[in-house]
């Protein structure tokens, strides 16, 4: 009887998110869909900036692609070389310089992070004060990585999607890189479970609380950001991308979608590189709290360990809803699937994946207890936000 009751509720909780959770798996909200264009003449000036740490290997493509955009209005784009200790800035200015339009490109040198500041956005908001005081003050702000490359329409699209939908935010989650065998099994589920957690259905919805975006591409209204107190308010923020589109939510509706013209150049080629990237923020997703820690492991066990374990070890009536919950789990993944180009079999693996993404979870909350907190480019990050100076990567 228990494991038939643990069955048939792995089997309804997946039946929940296939009808109840905003259509999230269909991975239906992309960009293919161009609004109708506006006037080139009255395109508004966007700045884009561009928060850069120890991306030698990567700024010169992400830079090359800013500069290559076909947007007809006034485009700048300001890099913000937080404090690397690489060749990041030289190969900034040396792209920049090598462009017909580097007249367009400002690289600053960041100053040293203020206590209670995240790093990112500590380079984001210098970059909103060189941009605050230009001749011209944006209408638009595009924050983007220096580990992003960007077809040449991709500015266009934003602001047409953003001017036709008086949208506050608008959002592209890059194509994620899938290529490595770590990669080709883990980054469709990350984005699977992404998507799971904040249908981007209810995202574009103004009645719902519902608000994320992906960091690598957002195009903001400046006032707006104004309006919601500007990145002062999430300066201690871990995940900043989505405590934006939080505050921003407030003052405006906003978009969220995949794509195929922007990709991140970003290598995950191990299992541990992977590791690393979702244990740097998951605690945090968690709020430090150890009750939500708890709750999502056994949520996780149940959602995926069980019905694969009830399958093959249990017998009698159990086998029956476990199989249907693995069949349901690995049909929603598909779509996930076919966007990355991976095969439909990695489906029957989302039960080993999610155990894997639970592990990342724990070490995650691990690395806090141990006072490593969010460490990532040689920043540790406590509870709070706060940089500590003592923690060492």
């Amino acid at each position: 009887m228990l494991w038939t009751t643990i069955a048939l509720a792995s089997a309804v909780l997946w039946l929940a998110l296939l009808l109840g959770r905003g259509g999230f798996w269909r991975a239906a909200e992309h960009d293919s869909a161009r609004q109708p264009a506006p006037d080139a003449a009255s395109l508004p000036p966007v700045t884009a900036i561009i928060p850069a740490r120890n991306e030698a290997e990567t700024i010169a493509a992400s830079l090359g692609s800013l500069i290559a955009q076909r947007y007809p209005g006034e485009l700048h784009v300001i890099v913000v070389n937080d404090r690397s200790d690489d060749q990041t800035a030289a190969i900034a200015r040396k792209t920049a310089e090598a462009s017909t339009a580097r007249h367009r490109v400002t690289v600053l040198e960041g100053e040293p992070l203020p206590r209670g500041w995240a790093g990112k956005l500590w380079a984001m908001q210098q970059g909103v004060e060189h941009a605050r005081v230009a001749e011209r003050t944006p209408q638009f702000l595009f924050f983007t990585d220096a580990d992003i490359v960007h077809a040449e329409d991709t500015l266009a699209v934003l602001v047409e999607r953003s001017i036709a939908g008086k949208y506050v935010l608008t959002s592209l989650m890059a194509k994620l890189r899938c290529i490595s065998p770590a990669e080709r099994l883990l980054v469709p589920a990350f984005v699977f479970i992404f998507q799971m957690l904040s249908p981007f259905r209810w995202v574009q919805r103004k009645n719902r609380a519902t608000a994320a975006a992906a960091g690598g591409c957002m195009l903001v209204r400046y006032d707006a950001l104004e309006a919601a107190g500007g990145l002062q308010a999430l300066r201690s923020a871990l995940i900043d991308d989505c405590a934006l589109a939080r505050e921003l939510k407030r003052v405006g509706p906003i978009w969220l979608g995949l794509t195929e013209r922007v990709h991140s150049l970003r290598a995950y080629r191990t299992l541990a590189d992977i590791r690393r990237m979702v244990a740097r923020s998951a605690y945090a997703q968690l709020r430090f709290s150890p009750t939500l820690l708890a709750f999502t492991i056994f949520a996780m066990l149940l959602m995926y360990a069980a019905p694969p374990v009830i399958v093959m070890l249990v017998a009698g009536p159990a086998k029956l809803p476990a199989l249907a919950a693995w069949i349901l789990m690995s049909a929603l993944m598909q779509p996930t699937l076919r966007f990355y180009g991976v095969s439909p079999f990695y489906g029957a693996a989302l039960p080993v994946i999610g155990m894997l993404y639970l592990l990342f979870t724990i070490s995650s909350a691990y690395e806090h207890l141990r006072g490593r907190g969010a460490a990532w480019k040689g920043r540790t990050y406590n509870a709070a936000g706060s940089w500590s100076k003592d923690c060492q990567p």
